[in-house]
């Protein structure tokens, strides 16, 4: 794999373009989870085949960011995200026509191959036109108008559902990816400038390999992903919860679930406020204490009974403030290990974090015994496996500045 050097780019999309770009993937994530108990009758299904509805979308999004980023490095961002979002439009569109779960998630596995550029791509941008703490402070700041997507999702999603069944959301996302995709097309130059001239596939393995070995990478890579993956076992087993235990419509879930996205909000806020001046180590040393103050809390809760949405959903807006803190400072720092190939670290990153999410939702559906014990524990054990990573992969193996 060599590189072409060019000029660095001199100007810089808009921020809200970005946000703009970010935004698509999560938004067809998080709408449909509220339907998910209704598209069980709707087509005739179990809840664990709905689950995979969710659990396939996070595997394909993880698979498809292995080739999204090295494509991007090889043909430039701009172009990999137009055709990526066109897929994105007719996977969408597909979905909302499925008439029975296997063909919902086969065009789910598209929707994602589609809509995992927007946020590998976003990364790959602003490491090409920033430096490694000022990454991180921008990534804060657009990480925390992204999640206004999946705060005002649920509730778009909900109310979908309920005025027009579950099918009506796919086809608001399709419209979404069009509008996103004209505003990409008018206003996203390129700003990958040092494209790479040729891309061996078969070489793909070793650019991956060289990351892998890459103990600070891997850190960065693992301790976000199992922070990751304590979310979306929240959210796997959170609708059932809500539907099954408490006897609550799909509103209340939505409703709710603005604590969470709020916490996320809140801790992308201190990402861009502070991260410069403190460092994106010490930030996700603060999150790791917070995160493991927010399980502790979600035991206790646990223990006292699901007998208000609040009890569910308060805990995990405190940890999501870790989440919205932990993010963007290890997404920074991960980038910043082998940044002539940021948007292949990009793409593994995204891959281990969507793989690692794919394997919480599995895990909890698979255990899930309508008592909510499952989503407690397996929360738990990925706040511990997250710690774990970021203090023996980035702490101790890496070098102590020179006195």
């Amino acid at each position: 794999m060599t590189q072409q050097n060019n000029p660095k780019p001199t100007a810089r999309p808009h921020i809200m373009v970005l946000v703009a770009v970010a935004s698509i993937g999560t938004l067809a994530l998080n709408i449909f989870i509220p339907s998910m108990p209704n598209l069980v009758e709707s087509l005739g299904t179990t809840q664990s085949m709905a689950q995979l509805t969710l659990t396939f979308y996070l595997a394909s999004l993880a698979f498809a960011q292995l080739i999204i980023g090295p494509l991007s490095d090889k043909y430039g961002r701009r172009p990999v995200l137009l055709w990526s979002i066109a897929i994105y439009v007719a996977a969408s569109l597909a979905s909302g026509l499925a008439t029975n779960i296997e063909t919902l998630i086969s065009a789910r596995v598209l929707q994602a191959l589609g809509g995992c550029s927007g946020i590998v791509i976003t990364r790959a941008i602003i490491r090409d036109i920033y430096s490694k703490q000022r990454a991180a402070g921008v990534l804060g700041y657009i990480i925390m108008v992204v999640s206004l997507a999946p705060m005002l999702a649920p509730i778009i999603g909900a109310y979908i559902d309920q005025w027009f069944s579950w099918r009506g959301s796919f086809y608001f996302v399709a419209l979404f990816g069009i509008f996103i995709g004209l505003i990409a097309y008018k206003n996203l130059h390129e700003t990958n400038f040092n494209l790479v001239t040729q891309l061996n596939l078969g070489n793909m393995p070793k650019q991956y390999w060289a990351l892998l070995r890459e103990p600070e990478y891997m850190g960065y890579a693992l301790s976000m992903s199992f922070n990751n993956a304590v979310f979306f076992s929240f959210i796997t087993g959170a609708p059932f919860i809500i539907s099954d235990l408490m006897n609550l419509t799909p509103g209340i879930y939505a409703l709710y679930f603005m604590l969470v996205s709020g916490g996320y909000m809140l801790g992308n806020f201190l990402v861009g406020r502070f991260s410069a001046r403190i460092g994106t180590d010490k930030m996700i040393h603060i999150g790791n204490i917070n995160m493991l103050l927010g399980v502790i809390l979600a035991i206790y809760c646990f223990n006292l009974g699901y007998s208000h949405p609040i009890i569910l959903f308060g805990p995990m807006g405190v940890i999501a403030i870790s989440a919205g803190m932990i993010g963007p400072n290890a997404i920074a720092g991960l980038l910043d290990v082998k940044p002539e190939i940021a948007g292949t670290a990009s793409g593994l990153s995204g891959f281990l974090q969507m793989m690692i999410a794919a394997t919480a939702t599995f895990l909890v559906s698979w255990f899930y015994q309508n008592t909510g014990f499952s989503m407690i524990f397996f929360m738990a054990l990925f706040a511990c496996l997250s710690c774990l990573s970021f203090y023996t992969l980035v702490v101790i193996k890496k070098p102590k500045p020179a006195v």
